[in-house]
This record gives structure tokens, C-alpha cells and sequence, in this order.
């Protein structure tokens, strides 16, 4: 049975890949990942906006200990060469340890920064990045074309100052939402991961204080990258990766149906272990056989909205026929 995909230009070996997260931030987690079937590994994202907090927590606690802040002058400097360079260490670690593809994920606030880290993570080995983009549409003073313009900026001028191949991992949060995944897709980028999650505030009633919602996500929230990936799978000019609700091995088939390249994998891992990948690719293994499939391709993109019998189905927003 043949398991191998393209994506972002890269030969794996499984459509299985392990996303940015906590279970990927050595080289020793990257191993066992490997071992059990992952088909690529995304690591953990290194955060700008980390490193900004952590130095103003610096400047500040500095502050209150009375300290004479004039010595802090380069210290932003020195933190940011500091974090990257045992993100550089991390990926040549990773690369000496595993065959498979290693992308490395970042994650920044000003566009120079997003393209300064790019660089040194591909000199560093990486065999492609992902970019971690978000801007919460919450500047009421910024305009729609503003907002949606500065991600086109970045890329530009981040595809522009690397020779590997670079994909964006984005939200939902898009006026029209189709056309924006559809213009990203033109950019030049590789790839587009549908879609990031992202930290959401909860209210402790007791202590009146913010507090994390749900960390990890859960199977029910398989169907909105489902939905679009179904939608865009023939209408964009890269390939696409389905990310968020992926839980099983079922859910993996969905979205490979629905037209997915890949499908990156986390919280289930957390749940579970690295050695959860294996199941996930028996039941896709299992299903394929069972309906005499011996290639990804033989069945991806089946189930797309364009070669979907149903294509309606993808676009149906109300739950006419569920509820009296």
C-alpha cells in the first residue's frame, strides 16, 4: 500500500503530519515521531511576541528592583539571538536525527523579523517553513483591505528572501474567506494549512479572573476545515494541508477525501502518544484495502465540492432538516 504525498514540494512518506506543538520541540520527540509513521514534522513555532513579554517582564521587574535600566539597552537584542539560536540548534538536531521532512514554523509580529528568522532557519537546514500568521481583526481604526493587505506584504517579501518552500497556516477570520485562501494561493507560497487555532479567553466566575479556554481541540471541530477544504481543494494554486479536529484515523480519511495533501496532527497526540500516528495510518491502510485503493491519489479529492454528487451540501449553512 502505497502512503506517500507531495507537499510543498517534498516527497513523505505518509500523509500524517505532526504539527507545531509541544510534542515537537526536541529532537529526541521529532525521533519518535518518525518512528511511529509521522510523514513530516512541523516544530514548535518560535514566538516574536514571546520574546518581546519575556523581555518587558525583564525590563520591568528590573525596574522595580531599582536596577539602572541604561545596561538593558541591547538586552532585547541579545534575548532574540539567544531563542533563535537554539531554534537553529533544534532543527540541525532534528535534521541529524530523522530522514523525514523537517518544516520549521515561525511565528513573528513585524514583517523585517518574520524575514530575518526565515533566513537563518533555512541556513540552519530547514527543509521548508511555515509561517504561523495571525492579525485579530480588533483595530477598529484599520481598515478591511489594510488588514487583509498586510499578509500579502509579508509573504512577498518573505518568499523573496528564501529559496525553500514556504507555507501559511491562517484563520477563518476573512470577510470572504474563499477568495482570500484563493489569493493567498497565487502568492507563490507552497502551501496554505487550513486553519490555525488559537488561544481563547475564558472567565473564571469565582476568582474574576481570565483563564484559558479549551487547549486542545476536539473531534467536533474536524468540520470546518472540512467544509473548506472540500471547497478550495480544486480552485487554489498550492497545496493544502487540513489542520484542527484531526482525531483519528477516520477523520484523516475525510480530509484526504475532501482533497487534502496532508493532514497535521496534535492534540490527538497529546491525548494519546507518538504512537498514535501508527493507528491512524492502519485504519487508513485498512480502509484503503477494503475499498481497493493502492495509491492517495487513487481517491483524493473524491470527495471534493467539484467531484462531490453533493457539491450543495459543502455550502449549506442552516440545519433545515434536522430541527422541527
Amino acid at each position: 500500500m502505497d502512503l506517500t504525498t507531495q507537499y510543498l514540494g517534498l516527497t513523505l512518506n505518509s500523509p500524517i503530519v505532526a504539527g507545531s506543538s509541544g510534542m515537537t520541540n526536541s529532537a529526541k520527540k521529532v525521533q519518535q515521531l518518525a518512528q511511529n509513521g509521522a510523514g513530516a514534522v512541523v516544530l514548535k513555532s518560535i514566538f516574536e511576541e514571546e520574546i518581546v513579554f519575556e523581555h518587558e517582564d525583564v525590563m520591568k521587574e528590573a525596574e522595580s528592583a531599582g536596577v539602572n535600566l541604561d545596561q538593558f539597552d541591547y538586552y532585547d537584542f541579545h534575548l532574540r539571538g539567544q531563542k533563535l539560536g537554539a531554534y537553529v540548534d533544534l532543527i540541525k538536531e532534528t535534521k541529524a536525527a530523522v530522514s523525514i521532512p523537517i518544516i520549521a514554523s515561525i511565528n513573528c509580529v513585524y514583517s523585517h523579523e518574520w524575514i530575518a528568522f526565515a533566513q537563518q532557519l533555512q541556513d540552519a537546514g530547514a527543509d521548508a517553513i511555515e509561517l504561523n500568521m495571525f492579525f485579530l481583526p480588533s483595530d477598529f481604526n484599520r481598515s478591511l483591505a489594510d488588514q487583509e493587505q498586510m499578509y500579502f506584504k509579508i509573504i512577498e517579501k518573505l518568499i523573496d528572501s528564501v529559496s525553500i518552500p514556504v507555507s501559511l497556516k491562517i484563520s477563518y477570520y476573512f470577510t470572504n474567506l474563499g477568495q482570500m485562501i484563493q489569493r493567498l494561493s497565487k502568492t507563490g507560497i507552497a502551501g496554505l494549512v487550513l486553519f490555525n487555532r488559537f488561544f481563547s479567553p475564558d472567565i473564571d466566575i469565582d476568582t474574576f479572573t481570565i483563564k484559558s479556554s479549551f487547549v486542545l481541540s476536539s473531534p467536533g471541530e474536524l468540520a470546518l476545515s472540512l467544509r473548506w477544504i472540500a471547497i478550495m481543494a480544486n480552485k487554489v494554486d498550492c497545496d493544502l494541508a487540513a489542520s484542527t479536529g484531526v482525531h483519528d484515523g477516520d477523520a484523516v480519511i475525510k480530509q484526504l477525501l475532501a482533497g487534502a495533501n496532508t493532514v497535521q496532527v496534535a492534540s490527538s497526540l497529546y491525548r494519546n502518544s507518538p504512537a498514535y500516528i501508527g493507528e491512524m495510518k492502519a485504519t487508513l491502510t485498512q480502509w484503503m484495502e477494503k475499498h481497493k485503493f493502492s495509491k492517495l491519489s487513487d481517491f483524493r479529492g473524491k470527495m471534493s465540492q467539484d467531484r462531490s454528487s453533493d457539491p450543495a451540501a459543502f455550502e449549506r449553512v442552516q440545519f433545515m432538516k434536522y430541527f422541527k
